[in-house]
């Protein structure tokens, strides 16, 4: 039995590996973000002085939603690439700019520490921008479908660089409490 797998075949395999990693990456995004409260809303960073360019919040929500499909879609074609040449080096580097991206929004929003968030991204964006070109050469979609998270996190750096640079003193500021009237 050493036939060669149809067109169908092929593209239903993909899909199969696409129906895992897109939700499951989509899913951790959501919770890194919810478990660290992230966003405006938090009152320790809407207390910040914010950068001028900085979007309305919903565009974050927004934004992560459509980086984390073509993350996972972008995942899912290395997976299903078989005997690909560098395959498991560029799935091991993906898996770890991933979890160091799940570790930011906890290190930034809960723990305040904008100066090591901003190392972070960096260090992110370096891993990803290697992932890319590992992508690339396995299949160059794959690595297309990298291009905006590395712009993204490109923009993600300049804006934590910006709001360690508006609030020098970000780690310690005590955000306004809650006040009720009765």
């Amino acid at each position: 039995m050493n036939e060669i797998a149809s067109p169908g075949q092929l593209r239903l395999a993909y899909l199969r590996w696409a129906l895992v990693t897109v939700p499951a990456i989509v899913f951790l995004g959501f919770l890194s973000g919810r478990l660290a409260n992230s966003g405006y809303g938090n009152r320790w960073f809407d207390a910040l002085e914010k950068p001028a360019l900085m979007p309305p919040g919903w565009a974050f929500g927004v934004a992560w939603t459509i980086l984390y499909v073509m993350m996972a879609l972008a995942f899912a074609i290395v997976l299903h690439a078989r005997g690909a040449k560098g395959r498991g080096a560029a799935i091991a580097l993906f898996l770890i700019q991933l979890l160091l991206n799940l570790c930011w929004s906890p290190l930034f929003f809960r723990a305040h520490q904008v100066g090591s968030a901003l190392a972070l991204i960096l260090i992110i964006f370096v891993l990803v921008a290697v992932t890319t070109a590992l992508f690339w050469r396995i299949r160059r979609l794959a690595g297309v479908l990298l291009l905006p998270y590395l712009a993204w996190l490109a923009f993600a750096s300049f804006l934590n660089y910006e709001i360690g640079r508006l609030n020098p003193d970000a780690a310690t500021l005590v955000a306004p409490a809650l006040r009720t009237q009765i």
